[in-house]
């Protein structure tokens, strides 16, 4: 049975990362799935929504809703971050908007992860990657804390060929991004990447994973200021791997 589900690509992935894009719509075809992509969406006002900006948030989530209204199958996010706010933000944006809390979670009901979607939805656990490399997962706060997702990429990696896995110390810890925060404290944002890349090397894995690339952006800017080898990838970009 052919799968269909759109694909919500996220703001730092379309300016940034457009591989990571890329290298999701192959491995969902891959695995038999329909991809719809559509141009109109932009983002989930996710930002404005961190920072309190309540009132600025909201047309950017009502947006976002109707563009995804446009179609009945999944929504797939290759982020834990924009995930969350679709399935759990919009709730709490909406709480005394009825009509729109209705299409909010109608929406919620049907959005994910994108492991999460390979593994719970699809039921696929070995994605035909091969990527020859030692590699450790690192947890996103909101994929691990606002989604409970952890046991969805640990099984898709323990699947890759040739992959050698390692336990990262800490993979759980927040790498001090967390989007508005690294920006209005500094400081601390910066003493927990410190500890991040530490723990990092001691590993000794080549490849981080991450599920999303703000961790990425943020944790490779600081191996790179150290000149630190390992780099982390997007769990796409290694499941695309064949």
């Amino acid at each position: 049975m052919l799968h269909s589900a759109q694909l919500f690509i996220t703001c730092i992935l379309d300016s940034l990362y457009p591989e990571i894009g890329q290298s999701v719509v192959q491995v969902l075809q891959r695995v038999g799935v329909k991809v719809e992509f559509s141009a109109d969406q932009t983002c989930c006002g996710q930002p404005a929504y961190n920072a309190g900006l309540r009132k600025e948030a909201l047309p950017l989530a009502q947006h976002t809703i109707k563009v995804f209204e446009h179609s009945r199958g999944a929504v797939v996010v290759p982020s834990g971050s924009c995930a969350a706010m679709l399935r759990h933000g919009y709730l709490e944006l909406f709480a005394d908007q009825p009509e729109w809390l209705e299409r909010a979670q109608a929406l919620a009901n049907r959005t994910y992860e994108f492991s999460e979607y390979l593994v719970d939805v699809l039921g696929i656990r070995d994605a035909g990657a091969r990527f020859p490399a030692r590699i450790a997962y690192h947890g996103s706060c909101h994929l691990l804390r606002d989604l409970g997702v952890d046991s969805q990429p640990r099984a898709l990696l323990a699947n890759v060929r040739e992959a050698q896995l390692v336990e990262l110390p800490g993979w759980d810890e927040c790498c001090g991004f967390g989007g508005v925060f690294s920006a209005e404290h500094p400081e601390i944002s910066s003493a927990m990447l410190e500890r991040k890349c530490a723990n990092i090397e001691r590993s000794g894995a080549e490849v981080i994973v991450s599920c999303d690339a703000g961790c990425l952006t943020h944790i490779n800017g600081g191996l790179q200021r150290q000149g630190k080898k390992p780099r982390v990838m997007h769990l796409a970009q290694v499941l695309a791997r064949t």
